[in-house]
């Protein structure tokens, strides 16, 4: 049975700090399998990509002005933002039934393609970069993960409906070949955040329903 959990809006490392904390209590097998969902606070985060902080554009000033943090994240690939209007997934599960990270980051992949496949936009995954996109030009949707002892966190950012201009501030995963898009972009009528976080989960306990060991 998976625990679903929605924090509202966090801080960025508030939630990762949690996150750690609920990752120990799996691997104790104090808790069952957990995704959590959030909204955070305007920031950007490096993962652990050599030279990801070379992708950022904007100067201390600028960020400082603009209300955004920035900060050195331990989870896999570029730099990336986070903000409000931004859906953000952190699944804590176990992966020992299963010992295959790229399957995994495969399967987060296409909860995000049936989720937003159940709201009429279709989306598709990118030959060798992790992410979704609608045609293969706009990334609407953008994951990183990290894995203790075989328990994931960190998770996916699903663009709803963020302030696309602070993508400006960085090249968004390092990708020069493409911008980046939102579902009110995307969709003439848009559905609300609460109708996707619904879909998310129920997606996510479709295709997760034989990891638990």
């Amino acid at each position: 049975m998976l625990n679903v959990v929605d924090w509202g809006r966090t801080n960025y490392s508030d939630a990762l700090e949690q996150q750690k904390a609920l990752v120990q209590q799996r691997i104790n097998g104090q808790i069952g399998n957990t995704l959590i969902i959030t909204e955070h606070n305007p920031v950007f985060t490096t993962g652990m990509r050599k030279n990801a902080s070379d992708h950022l554009i904007w100067s201390p000033e600028q960020l400082e002005n603009k209300g955004i943090e920035f900060l050195q994240s331990n989870r896999g690939g570029d730099i990336t933002y986070h903000g409000p209007g931004q859906i953000v997934v952190y699944p804590i599960v176990s992966l020992l039934a299963r010992k295959d990270l790229h399957a995994y980051l495969r399967d987060l992949e296409l909860v995000v393609i049936q989720t937003l496949k159940y709201f009429n936009l279709e989306t598709s995954r990118r030959d060798g970069q992790t992410g979704i996109w609608i045609e293969n030009q706009r990334k609407i949707c953008a994951i990183g993960v990290a894995v203790r002892s075989w328990v994931t966190y960190h998770g996916l950012a699903l663009n709803l409906n963020p302030d696309l201009s602070h993508f400006n501030g960085i090249v968004p995963c390092g990708i020069t070949d493409g911008e980046v898009t939102s579902i009110s972009m995307e969709l003439n009528n848009p559905p609300s955040q609460k109708m996707i976080k619904s879909r998310l989960a129920v997606e996510f306990e479709a295709v997760f329903t034989i990891m638990e060991d």
